[in-house]
């Protein structure tokens, strides 16, 4: 049986284990002595000044494809040997109690920095070798320390592979304008129902939803902007709209900023009564497609105007589900849940929109597939609304400033790995709700439902 030996590794192995994980380390300054010994230094000096003249014409120029191309490298490098060159994130790991000792040879292990990734100024992503014994748990408890330590404004983390984390490092706040109104796109063909542009995320990246075959859930206090997530995706089918192949259903107790969409929506309710009713309607043209399908042996629809996608918009569920009325509620509870249990393959699709995210508010909150959690006013929100966890692993909505600049913003979570993805939602103002219904009531080719108000 073999035995661990007590001794350690001698230091030149551990100077060259270094260096072959750090070859840069070592072609950089050799190719630099090369060149200086076989053409010169001032030859040398010339070429590394043409270079660096070249990079700087090419940032003051073109500052898109610089910042695409060679942005994210150069500054990878720069915070990698700056911020995180070794004794630093020694002291970081050794101050976060995240390291560990070889139980025989006394030696101290420490999660070693496999290489750093800057896609966007405001964001860095660290991935991070673990020691044996050591698991994702162990830094999800020590974030609130890691973000200190780091002086970051918040650290998150996701597994990405076996002994293999990421730290989200966030340095500063990515979304400091408003994000246009998505444009609407002039022909049917143009639309992805499954790939709609609705804003950006932390990264500089778009930021995309689809309600065909997914239910979208939107939590957040008042005055956080979520009606423009739903304003957003409507924009990106405005074609559909006009075409009869999307039909919008809108249930608005509130009566505020989804009644300038009344008169393109198929169906539209205010009254809890009236709701309820619009919401039943909605369930039987679900069960209709069902039997259609049935019949025709397919297991999901395909958007046309015999088959539309239909959009359900119910805003401020806390008003239909839990402070109205009590058989109405338990009605409106009951249709959503067969909406959120069978439409997806029918193309029946919700959009819940919620102030407060609780189990006893939004009973089927569990049925929405895709979340998304604005500023909110408790910590407990972010878990009700993103799940389990979603706050310890970096998702910080209640500590987003409740001020006008910050509407819109605040976090999804990735659907492979389950991280926090912070992100800020486009901005559609009035103005552009009303373009919206007027392109989707001019003909030609106008084949939507019409309207027919139940309250």
């Amino acid at each position: 049986m073999s035995r661990t030996s007590n001794r350690r590794r001698g230091r030149e192995f551990q100077a060259g284990l270094w260096l072959a994980r750090h070859p840069g380390s070592v072609l950089g300054p050799g190719a630099v002595t090369a060149s200086g010994v076989e053409l010169g230094w001032t030859a040398t000096g010339g070429v590394a000044g043409a270079a660096a003249l070249g990079l700087a014409g090419w940032y003051r120029a073109h500052p898109d494809t610089f910042d695409r191309h060679v942005g994210p490298y150069l500054r990878a490098w720069r915070r990698r040997w700056v911020r995180y060159v070794g004794a630093r994130w020694n002291n970081v790991l050794r101050a976060c109690e995240l390291a560990s000792t070889n139980r025989k040879t006394g030696e101290e292990l420490l999660p070693r920095l496999l290489r750093v990734r800057s896609a966007s100024p405001h964001v860095e992503t660290l991935f991070v070798k673990l020691v044996k014994g050591q698991h994702l748990r162990h830094f999800e408890a020590k974030l609130p320390e890691l973000t200190e330590a780091l002086k970051a404004e918040r650290v998150a983390v996701e597994r990405v592979k076996p002994m293999v984390i990421a730290l989200i490092v966030q340095r500063s706040e990515p979304f400091t304008e408003v994000i246009d109104a998505p444009e609407m796109p002039e022909e049917t063909e143009a639309v992805s129902f499954t790939d709609i542009y609705v804003g950006e995320d932390e990264y500089g990246d778009e930021f995309r939803l689809g309600p065909l075959g997914q239910h979208v859930f939107v939590a957040g206090a008042t005055g956080v902007g979520k009606n423009s997530i739903p304003a957003s995706l409507l924009r990106g089918m405005a074609p559909a709209l006009r075409d009869g192949l999307v039909r919008l259903w809108i249930c608005d107790p509130k009566q505020m900023e989804f009644a300038a969409l009344a008169p393109i929506a198929h169906r539209y309710a205010t009254a809890t009564d009236a709701c309820t009713e619009l919401v039943g309607e909605y369930v039987a043209d679900m069960q209709a497609t069902q039997r259609e399908l049935s019949s025709q042996g397919t297991r999901k629809i395909t958007v046309s105007r015999e088959t539309p996608l239909n959009v359900l918009i119910a805003d401020e569920m806390g008003a239909l589900l839990a402070y109205g009325d009590g058989a109405s509620a338990r009605e409106l509870k009951k249709s959503l849940a067969l909406v959120g249990s069978q439409g997806r393959a029918t193309g029946h699709s919700m959009l819940g929109l919620v102030q407060e995210p609780t189990k006893d508010t939004v009973p089927v909150r569990e049925l929405f597939t895709v979340r998304v959690c604005l500023r909110v006013t408790s910590a407990s929100h972010v878990d009700m609304t993103l799940g389990d966890g979603a706050r310890l692993r970096g998702a910080l909505a209640d500590e987003i400033p409740n001020t006008p600049d910050t509407a819109g913003v605040g976090y999804a979570v990735r659907q492979r790995t389950r991280t926090p993805l912070r992100i800020r939602s486009a901005y559609v103002s009035d103005d552009e709700i009303t373009e919206l219904v007027n392109f989707v009531n001019t003909p030609p080719n106008h084949g939507g439902g019409h309207l027919r108000a139940v309250s």
